[in-house]
């Protein structure tokens, strides 16, 4: 949702988020005065042009970006207040991320890479394997536990990257372009698949897409315009 007055209404709501950059000595706002509200369970698509923030608002969201004013709430509290490393805590426990390119360690075995987040969380190494092949079955890789991932198609290996996110079961997935370097076929079953694991964990879902597909299955679709949200839908 887009307008709400209390921020402890909302699993995460962002206030007069402002960042901007120079460039060649001219500051150009990305974001002004945002204002977003995103409840558990919700799905939110974040479409529109290339360059207009969207990439932005998804790295503040997940605070791996810093705003240069205005305040993120989880729960009612300003994350942005933490210190480094209970920032750092807080993504590891709370928040998921799945990119258009996976970022996954093609040395790695399927299992090993997806079981990351939850050996840096201090769970032990059989916890974590446990974890990992659950989620990793639940995707649809059950043959696929051990092998390299550099070994897999780019379909599986997405997947992977989408089981390394949610092995903790977070309360935010943020997706950036998600689907945007695979083929059709694959890009409708990722869409499923989050689709699916949204209903099944409950965890809130923003999505930043191209693709007006995956943006239609979303509750709702914003784009960005002069720095702020507007709904296109």
């Amino acid at each position: 949702m887009v307008n709400s007055d209390s921020v402890s209404d909302h699993l995460i709501a962002a206030r007069d988020i402002c960042i901007s950059f120079n460039n060649a000595g001219t500051s150009i706002e990305i974001l002004k005065d945002l204002y977003f509200n995103l409840d558990i369970g919700e799905t939110i698509a974040v479409v529109g042009a290339s360059g207009i923030g969207k990439s932005t608002l998804l790295h503040i969201l997940g605070t791996l970006d810093r705003p240069a004013s205005g305040n993120l709430y989880f729960k009612g509290d300003d994350v942005f207040l933490f210190d480094n490393d209970k920032l750092a805590q807080f993504r590891n426990q709370f928040v998921g991320f799945v990119f258009q390119f996976h970022h996954l360690l093609p040395e790695f075995s399927a299992i090993e890479n997806t079981m990351m987040p939850a050996l840096i969380k201090g769970l032990s190494k059989d916890s974590s394997s446990k974890a990992a092949e659950e989620i990793l079955v639940r995707v649809g890789l059950r043959d696929r536990l051990f092998y390299r991932v550099g070994k897999l198609s780019g379909g599986e290996q997405q997947r992977v990257a989408l089981a390394r996110a949610l092995i903790l079961r977070p309360a935010i997935l943020l997706a950036d372009e998600p689907t945007g370097n695979l083929d059709k076929k694959n890009s409708e079953q990722v869409h499923e698949l989050l689709l699916e694991l949204n209903q099944e964990l409950r965890m809130a879902l923003v999505v930043v897409t191209h693709n007006l597909e995956l943006a239609s299955c979303m509750s709702q679709s914003l784009t960005i315009i002069d720095g702020k949200l507007v709904k296109t839908r």
